[in-house]
């Protein structure tokens, strides 16, 4: 045999051993369990490693110039997984928990936090930056004893409570607004469970506002689908958009501690409509109802066979908070698989790290679990049990593809030694 045939050989045979491993390592990460329902869930405390290097490199500036809210979004949920896996964790962890939740609660309070929001909105800055900040800053008094709260943490939560609630009061919608002149129904949804996070942690003061917020949310529902609207129009909160994956993966996330019974029956809708198996292989959550396409945009990122990615990790949390462990179990194990994960001993991330918002938005999603009501009965199992076993099967072809060539010559000789 010649050198360069020589060389050749030992070449492909140096592909396939790397494919092979590929396909096994792939086959690892389907069946190993990548979330948990209690305690710490694989790979998060290592995320939040790499994601604060991230954010002290400039990450959250350069999430700003993506969309309108990256700077906040990278921050607040690099915060409350802190919280989220505080909770379900030793002293020491809730103590860290605590330090790099406020971190992050000084951060959202700067200029830089604020620019994009408009202070004349009602309440002060929009529903979006407030609700998401009370939500935080209820996470961070949840962290402490009662009784050892931090006095003016607990009287900043106690006050922009009540500014949401007068607000919500005052309106006609469900949906406040925002940016001026527009509302997302999901923004209004985050506000209201930080709300009942109050009544939770403090003397209860708002339980007239959320039954009327309620009772406004279940008469403006998108007549399609049955769900929360994705937008609503200012002012009177009626439906203006279809309900779309990526804000429902959100609102299913925060209903259910509003109201559990109302969260359960909107979370078996949107999971029936939305949560599909494009090509059979593995679950992934649609941008649109089943049955409807529509455009892309910054909020769902691209949609490949009508899927959002986006989504996808984010339904992971939403199926958490809801008890829907297999869902839940098949999506982070296909994010496992389909998110090409790089780690050191001390960092995790995905997609080689180029977005962290995606890695922010899938680790908070992993430590998910309900803040006020109690963990719900789970509903029907929507995933087979046998859902890996086509992705399994491809691995497994892949792993065997590479080496039939030369398990062929060893059969039936060389084509050279063939007489042909």
């Amino acid at each position: 045999m010649s050198p360069a045939r020589r060389v050749l050989r030992w070449a492909g045979r140096i592909a396939a051993t790397a494919i092979t491993l590929c396909a096994l390592i792939g086959a690892v990460r389907l069946i190993v369990p990548a979330t948990s329902a209690t305690g710490e869930p694989p790979g998060v405390r290592r995320q939040l490693a790499f994601l604060r290097e991230a954010l002290d490199t400039g990450a959250g500036e350069e999430a700003q110039a993506l969309f309108p809210e990256g700077y906040f979004f990278l921050h607040a949920l690099y915060g409350l997984t802190w919280v989220d896996l505080g909770m379900r964790t030793d002293d020491a962890t809730r103590r860290t928990a605590l330090r790099e939740a406020r971190w992050v609660m000084e951060r959202l309070a700067s200029d830089t936090g604020r620019e994009p929001f408009g202070q004349d909105l009602v309440p002060a800055y929009g529903v979006f930056y407030r609700g998401w900040c009370n939500w935080l800053r209820g996470g961070l008094l949840s962290l402490q004893p009662e009784g050892q709260r931090d006095p003016a943490e607990l009287r900043r939560f106690a006050d922009d409570s009540a500014e949401l609630a007068r607000a919500f009061d005052a309106a006609r919608s469900p949906y406040l607004e925002a940016y001026p002149r527009q509302s997302w129904p999901v923004d209004s949804t985050v506000a209201m469970a930080s709300l009942r996070l109050h009544d939770k942690l403090l003397p209860p003061l708002y339980t007239a506002t959320v039954a009327r917020w309620l009772q406004r949310t279940r008469d403006r529902l998108d007549p399609r689908t049955g769900l929360l609207p994705h937008q609503a129009a200012p002012g009177t909160g009626a439906p203006t958009e279809v309900a779309r994956g990526s804000s429902q993966s959100l609102i299913q996330r925060f209903l259910v501690d509003i109201d559990p019974s109302f969260a359960a029956g909107q979370y078996t809708r949107f999971r029936d409509r939305y949560v599909v198996t494009p090509l059979g292989l593995g679950p992934a959550v649609r941008e649109y109802p089943a049955g409807m396409d529509g455009p892309a945009d910054v909020d769902s990122g691209p949609l490949p066979l009508g899927v959002s990615l986006s989504a996808t990790a984010v339904t992971l949390g939403a199926a958490q908070a809801h008890g829907d462990t297999p869902l839940a179990g098949a999506l982070a194990n296909y994010g496992e698989l389909a998110g090409l994960p790089a780690g050191t001993p001390w960092t995790k991330r995905y997609a080689l790290g180029l977005l962290p918002i995606g890695d922010a938005f899938l680790a908070w999603s992993k430590t998910a679990r309900p803040w006020v009501a109690e963990p719900p009965a789970p509903p029907p199992a929507s995933v087979a049990w046998w859902w890996r076993l086509p992705l399994l099967a491809v691995l497994a072809v892949l792993a065997v593809a590479p080496w039939l060539p030369a398990l062929r010559r060893r059969r039936g000789g060389s084509p050279s030694s063939s007489g042909r």
